[in-house]
């Protein structure tokens, strides 16, 4: 069984705190909604998690099966099985999906995956998301429509077959069909594979696709509410109003951000450094 183990993490981006002491365990067959505000955090979680350079980690720790993943570069946090699904995909012109996923599944092995093994996955994976068949040749993103991108970006993860996968908003840019599609192979990721997922969305709908395990409300930097999945549709039904009148707490309004970027995130920047 796979755990990842988020104490009391603190994250600032330029000096500005985010994340003001977030504390998370998601196991394998788990599936954690991570809901709140705009502007609140839930996306600085995930990249903080995966290494994103902009994020500093100012206090708390981050364990992956007891490794501590806060002295992972990048690479090295993929290659132990974690994943995150982009919210803002990135085009890579002149890089082939198929050239970018067969060099990503061989930094994962010892001795490079067999061609035809390749092409049969990377066949399955298309036509389980419904995605054109040309899609091998096609350059990463490269005038994709926003739906494909994210198609694109949960076929990776199907691919690389992580243990903890973080999906940032999926749902973004789905029409129903596609996200009936998208909704059934994470599903059986989850039932086959004994995948740990935390995803972030807006829309209880996804939620109603994929019923989550454990749901979390981040406001203000910090988890200040979790429950089961029955919390999805309160929060569907009255909105957070409810929750800073009973517990107290201020809602913080959503400031413009700079989505992440493939070229930052390839960054290896030690932790602690100015830059991070």
């Amino acid at each position: 069984m796979a755990q990842l183990k988020i104490d009391n993490l603190h994250v600032e981006i330029e000096g500005k705190e985010i994340l003001k002491g977030v504390s998370i365990e998601i196991n394998s067959n788990e599936i954690h909604a991570i809901m709140g505000p705009n502007g609140n955090g839930k996306s600085t979680l995930l990249s903080a998690v995966m290494g994103h350079p902009r994020y500093e980690v100012t206090q708390g720790s981050i364990t992956f099966d007891g490794q501590d993943v806060l002295e992972m570069s990048v690479d090295e946090r993929s290659r132990v099985g974690l994943f995150l699904g982009m919210q803002y995909p990135q085009e890579v012109s002149g890089v082939t999906n198929s050239d970018f996923l067969k060099a990503a599944l061989n930094a994962r092995r010892e001795t490079p995956i067999p061609l035809f093994t390749f092409i049969r996955k990377m066949e399955g994976a298309v036509k389980e998301l419904d995605m054109k068949s040309d899609l091998a040749h096609r350059y990463v993103n490269e005038g994709f429509s926003g739906g494909e991108k994210k198609r694109n970006e949960i076929l990776q993860m199907m691919l690389l077959e992580p243990k903890i996968a973080m999906l940032d908003e999926i749902d973004s840019g789905l029409d129903v069909d596609a996200l009936k599609v998208v909704a059934n192979v994470v599903n059986k990721m989850v039932e086959t594979s004994d995948i740990g997922l935390m995803i972030v969305s807006h829309y209880e709908r996804f939620f109603h696709l994929i019923q989550p395990t454990h749901t979390h409300i981040l406001i203000d930097g910090q988890i200040v509410l979790s429950s089961d999945a029955s919390l999805v549709n309160r929060i569907d039904n009255e909105g957070y109003d409810w929750i800073s009148k009973e517990l107290g707490v201020s809602i913080k309004k959503e400031e413009r951000k700079q989505p992440a970027t493939l070229v930052s995130c390839a960054i290896n920047t030690p932790r602690g450094s100015e830059n991070a």
